[in-house]
């Protein structure tokens, strides 16, 4: 299968509905449960295909796709016709396939339009200690899994400062018991200090979210987030952990438009900064919260997700950056968008 219609296909599956499952399967790894990302709030499992994969949320009951066994393994139908063959479900370590991804607090001071975390229930990240974490990621070596990368996101709890102590911590530990694992932090910081003592924490990657390309839209969405701060704060990485090291979710659907999104990627990449292009999900437990802010968006279609990231790709190239170099976080999963240079 040519790869546009393979990063097609992959498109269409991200950016539909779930998967209904047949009467009586039974899954050959447990599901994930996200606190964070498009599927928070969801079991989900990972669909691979042909080089790419996909999480997707699945039941007994509905679902746009329809998983059926078959003699050879696997094929997804859509309306009663055959979408996809050669399907395999893949492990998830912990959120992600191959990945260790954690939410250390699903709680969050700023609470985005979009973000469906600080909504979910306030239970769900309790008692997740960096010692139950470093034994969870010790457990899941011992059991044979493979664990390529270390991952740890969270809302803010409290102030920034707290938050970054408390990855600060995580990291320490992590870093410690796994010495050789790369580890990726997205936090919300307000210094250069904080930057850094992450990085001598032992992070090897770090996210900051410019969030929205939009100002407008910025400025309705996360109203109680600086943009100018985090603007700071990615050149600032990109000094402290290199060229390459830094990514930053570029959340696309909220009203802007592509040049903007462009925009946002020709000066990130510009930067050394690695764009993660994100596509907004509806529908889900934050849909009355971006109604409220910006309306009902209009569904991205999967032409559109094609057309950027054909373009984002462009871009990078210029400035000497590839998604498929990324050690941790989005970009090493690749279930939920498309990634330029691994799936396009």
């Amino acid at each position: 299968m040519e790869k546009n219609l393979i990063a097609r296909k992959k498109s269409d599956l991200a950016l539909g509905g779930g998967v209904r499952l047949p009467e009586g399967f039974v899954f050959p790894y447990r599901l994930s449960r996200s606190t964070a990302g498009p599927g928070a709030g969801s079991a989900s499992a990972v669909f691979a295909f042909k080089g790419s994969r996909v999480k997707k949320s699945v039941s007994y009951d509905t679902g746009e796709f329809e998983l059926r066994v078959e003699d050879d393994g696997y094929s997804l139908y859509r309306d009663g016709k055959l979408f996809l063959d050669g399907v395999t479900i893949e492990p998830v370590v912990y959120h992600s396939p191959d990945q260790a991804f954690f939410n250390l607090d699903q709680r969050c001071i700023f609470n985005c339009a979009f973000c469906a975390s600080p909504r979910l229930d306030k239970n769900i990240t309790k008692n997740l200690t960096d010692e139950k974490i470093v034994n969870m990621v010790r457990k899941a070596l011992d059991d044979g899994m493979t664990v390529d990368a270390i991952s740890l996101t969270s809302g803010v709890v409290g102030s920034t400062e707290e938050t970054v102590n408390r990855f600060v911590s995580c990291t320490k530990a992590l870093r410690k018991a796994f010495p050789d694992i790369p580890i990726g932090l997205e936090p919300y910081v307000s210094s250069k200090e904080d930057l850094v003592r992450l990085k001598e924490a032992g992070a090897t990657e770090i996210k900051l979210n410019v969030e929205s390309p939009d100002e407008e839209i910025f400025r309705k969405v996360c109203p109680d987030m600086d943009s100018g701060n985090i603007m700071d704060r990615l050149m600032d990485a990109v000094e402290i952990f290199g060229k390459g090291r830094v990514q930053s979710n570029v959340i696309y659907g909220l009203g802007e438009t592509d040049e903007t999104v462009l925009e946002m990627v020709e000066k990130l990449s510009s930067l050394g900064v690695i764009p993660v292009l994100r596509a907004l999900r509806t529908g889900g437990v934050s849909n009355g919260s971006l109604k409220a802010a910006v309306g009902t968006p209009e569904p991205i279609t999967p032409e559109r997700a094609m057309n950027l990231t054909l373009k984002q790709k462009e871009i990078m190239l210029k400035y000497e950056l590839s998604s498929a170099d990324c050690l941790t976080m989005c970009n090493k999963c690749g279930c939920c968008d498309l990634v330029p240079f691994v799936d396009l």
